[in-house]
């Protein structure tokens, strides 16, 4: 029972906004606002937008831990295909 507590009062205490981050394979959109709509509906602010290596890569922070992120999407799905954390 008091493993139960604690593990009930750890999820609560974790920001929701680390559930929501995007995962491959979530579609956001062709279009920047979309895609800025849909990343930040996600909890990942957009601060810019850059073509590389054929996709377009989203300069992210993660509203609840601050973390940035490079969110790789394709640019004829609007589906992210990868993504990397930054310093």
């Amino acid at each position: 029972m008091k493993l139960k507590l604690i593990l009930a009062a750890a999820l609560v205490a974790t920001p929701m906004a680390v559930f929501a981050m995007p995962k491959v394979g979530d579609v956001v959109g062709t279009k920047p606002e979309d895609a800025t709509a849909a990343l930040e509906k996600a909890g990942c602010k957009v601060g810019a937008y850059e073509a590389e290596g054929g996709k377009v890569e989203a300069k992210c922070t993660e509203t609840g831990t601050g973390k940035t992120w490079e969110v790789y999407i394709d640019p004829k799905t609007g589906a992210v295909v990868d993504m990397k954390e930054t310093d």
